[in-house]
């Protein structure tokens, strides 16, 4: 199938209404960290390309057509040369506003402690801690890494491949980049705080 638009946002930027957005705009699936979930071969291959060993993309992405969230945000660069024709999705929201949903997320879930030789927190902690930042619990660490995440795809992208997308804008620049009319229909909005952490059984 082969990825028509490259995610280069991290999580909690709005990418899991990103994921359902794509999959209407596309019609075919998004990746996103929850397809990793129930594969743990994609656990695996993701693993193997976080130590360096970089897997068969057309292969990981088979059934996909388009990729959001983290893992693959992490790899922005390997996947825009990858697909050198799809535009590369930059989500992006205000730090301090990221911070704070990331803490009372993602990070909640590593401050736990975990299953032992669970292979997808180790995957995650991994990923987190070599290709965003070592000690990604930080308030000072992760923001800073965040920005200059944000920074390095804008000044790597050239910006006629380059969208940059923030939650609030809707449909817009997703049909501008495509090319096709916006649906007559609200943009989803899925995945807040107060879901993720219900969901984790955060409380």
């Amino acid at each position: 199938m082969g990825l028509r638009v490259v995610g280069a946002g991290l999580g909690r930027t709005g990418t899991m209404s990103l994921k359902l957005a794509l999959e209407k705009l596309l019609d075919g699936p998004c990746y996103h960290m929850l397809e990793v979930f129930p594969r743990p071969d994609h656990v695996a291959k993701w693993q193997q390309a976080i130590d360096g060993d970089m897997p068969d993309w057309s292969e990981l992405f088979a059934d996909f057509v388009a990729a959001v969230d983290w893992p693959a945000g992490a790899f922005w660069r390997e996947l825009s040369e990858a697909y050198p024709v799809a535009p590369v999705l930059l989500s992006v929201r205000d730090p301090d506003d990221w911070w704070r949903s990331a803490d009372k997320t993602i990070w909640e879930v590593f401050r736990t402690e975990g299953e032992p030789n669970d292979a997808w927190r180790k995957m995650v902690t991994d990923l987190l801690e070599k290709r965003f930042a070592p000690d990604f619990l930080d308030q000072k660490v992760a923001r800073a890494a965040f920005e200059r995440h944000n920074d390095e795809v804008r000044a790597t992208i050239d910006p006629k491949r380059l969208v940059e997308w923030r939650p609030g804008d809707g449909w817009e620049p997703l049909c501008s980049m495509l090319g096709i009319e916006v649906p007559d229909e609200p943009y989803p909005h899925t995945n807040t705080t107060e879901e993720f952490r219900s969901r984790a059984g955060f409380g």
